[in-house]
């Protein structure tokens, strides 16, 4: 017996909810670029330069609070110190020293000489501002060049309206997910670019799958208004993005639980780009599509869906 997590009869009014999907919507893009505009971003050192170091602790348990205090009188600016894996794993972010790389490397040696011989210092890492910049720059390129791509692959496989929805919906996923950073003061580093690259993808699937089945709609049913069809697509998808989107949260929460403090912020920022990426597939994609005059080619013969084609 297959495993249905939803009915595939069902026929819910999706786009009864237009209006108030677009005020959520709304509310939830501006307050995502206020809180960039206001609180920012907690760059990591992969954008703003700096010095990190990996230490284990050879007997137990670190000692965390008292690290911290010894670490912040040392007087080298901002310095952050939390467990890293494992209870006796830590890492230590320390800001670019002004001066050149001796500034940088007396900075490590301080610190791995207040950790004491208790503590096995296994990496050390340094990234100039130079490189941090140059980061940072490519990580925007990576993203709107993904965008760019998807809105011309969706233009030539669909029509532009299919493309303007489907870019409008993505645009609303990655604002949102930065908007999640700003509040959350999660690090926002390279890792977060490949979260928000991934989120994008995933999001583009979804759409793609409920936009081939209305276009498939749209030649089956010639007598039905292009809501009837919209609403009809979404709900002999609804199975499916329901299925999809619960197997993958379930992977990303053992990823949360079982992962560590590196991969946690990351699994966190996916989970969100689940959710918020299928409901913009469903609300926002879609209901942008049914604002457009979609013309149908009336020539064209009713056929079956891909989904159906043995």
């Amino acid at each position: 017996m297959r495993l249905k997590l939803v009915s595939s009869n069902t026929s819910i009014n999706f786009l009864k909810f237009h209006r108030l999907a677009v005020l959520f919507s709304s509310i939830l893009v501006a307050g995502s670029i206020g809180l960039f505009a206001i609180l920012g971003l907690n760059l990591g050192i992969d954008f703003r330069g700096g010095i990190l170091i990996e230490a284990r602790h050879n007997s137990g348990p670190a000692d965390i609070g008292r690290l911290r205090g010894e670490l912040e009188s040392l007087g080298l600016g901002d310095i952050s110190l939390q467990g890293f894996g494992t209870e006796t794993d830590i890492l230590v972010r320390v800001q670019r020293q002004k001066g050149d790389e001796k500034a940088q490397i007396a900075a490590i040696q301080l610190v791995s000489t207040t950790l004491g011989d208790d503590y096995n210092v296994r990496r050390t890492e340094f990234v100039g501002p130079t490189v941090g910049a140059e980061l940072a720059e490519k990580g925007i390129m990576a993203v709107v060049c993904a965008l760019l791509a998807i809105m011309v692959y969706i233009w030539f496989r669909f029509e532009w309206q299919f493309s303007l929805a489907a870019i409008i919906a993505l645009t609303h996923d990655v604002l949102s997910t930065i908007g999640l950073f700003a509040l959350t003061s999660f690090e926002f580093n390279l890792a977060t670019v490949a979260a928000i690259l991934t989120i994008a993808g995933y999001s583009i699937n979804d759409t793609v799958v409920v936009f081939d089945r209305v276009r498939e709609n749209l030649r089956r049913y010639k007598s039905f208004t292009l809501v009837d069809i919209l609403n009809k697509s979404l709900n002999e998808t609804l199975s499916r993005t329901v299925m999809t989107s619960v197997t993958t949260l379930l992977a990303l929460m053992a990823i949360v639980v079982f992962g560590g403090a590196v991969l946690r912020d990351f699994a966190i920022a996916m989970i969100w780009g689940v959710l918020i990426g299928t409901y913009s597939s469903v609300f926002v994609a879609v209901g942008l599509l049914s604002r457009f005059d979609i013309k149908r080619n009336d020539d064209d013969e009713a056929e079956t869906p891909e989904y159906e084609r043995s």
